[in-house]
């Protein structure tokens, strides 16, 4: 890394850690403005309590199961979302059967999704299909883009030479379509999290984020809501650093197109 990629790099760091403390001074300023310490506790209250949660055996438990949720519905959304995006980006006609369909999971109140699963399903299944079918079409909608930029002679070729077969989706749509994919993955990485939590504390789903949210807010433990927030937050920065960890040994162990021809 040269000097200059490495002040880039420091820059980066030191803009994002000036970020964080914006963020503690419009916490601070809000609690200031409407004078209200249990809405808006202080800052080293809500450091406190963030600390004493990680220090606490039973959060992690809690950690665990909304991170099974948020994996489980990317998993399921991530099959479903490629397998329906690449049908949509080979075929105008199915791009323009499934609009409609997409354009609704898209538009659809998440309240009125979750409240409709609630009849269909049972409670525990509901923060994977709820969040799951709101991914769907964000995960979908990228992978139709990336396939439809590829270059249709590129396509032609390896057509020509072997005709469409499991390693060709696997060595040649996947891999040009890393790009569109790796950014919705980001994406679906913060919205996901914010739905499991968010059916978690409709459904009162046990030993989970949302109901400890849902249990904080009914004793007014406001502290313990901003550091369940906190680490909301750095369970995705964790979670969406793993695309490259993921492209960087996809590009290490793949062989190169004409290998797999």
């Amino acid at each position: 890394m040269g000097p200059s990629k490495r002040e880039s790099h420091i820059q980066q760091s030191l803009t994002f850690c000036l970020g964080i403390i914006l963020i503690g001074c419009l916490v601070q300023a809000a609690g200031w403005m409407k004078n209200d310490r249990l809405v808006f506790p202080d800052v080293p209250d809500i450091l406190r309590a963030f600390f004493r949660l990680l220090g606490n055996p039973e959060t992690y438990r809690k950690i665990w199961v909304t991170l099974c949720h948020l994996v489980e519905a990317l998993a399921l959304s991530t099959v479903i979302g490629v397998t329906v995006g690449m049908l949509e980006g080979l075929s105008p006609f199915v791009r323009n059967l499934l609009k409609p369909l997409m354009i609704f999971l898209r538009s659809i109140p998440m309240i009125v999704l979750v409240v409709i699963i609630m009849v269909l399903t049972r409670y525990e299944r509901v923060p994977l299909i709820a969040t799951s079918l709101i991914l769907i079409p964000l995960i979908s909608e990228a992978a139709s883009e990336g396939c439809q930029r590829i270059e249709p002679e590129l396509i032609d070729v390896y057509r020509i030479n072997s005709g469409f077969t499991p390693r060709i989706f696997f060595h040649v749509y996947l891999p040009l379509t890393a790009g569109y994919l790796r950014q919705a993955y980001i994406s679906a990485v913060g919205m996901g999290l914010k739905l499991a939590v968010s059916t978690e504390y409709l459904v009162q789903t046990k030993n989970s984020l949302g109901k400890a949210i849902h249990t904080s807010s009914y004793f007014n433990e406001y502290e313990d809501i901003y550091a369940y927030a906190l680490i909301m937050i750095v369970l995705v920065l964790l979670v969406s650093a793993l695309p490259n960890l993921i492209a960087r040994l996809w590009r290490r162990l793949r062989p190169s197109p004409s290998e797999s021809v």
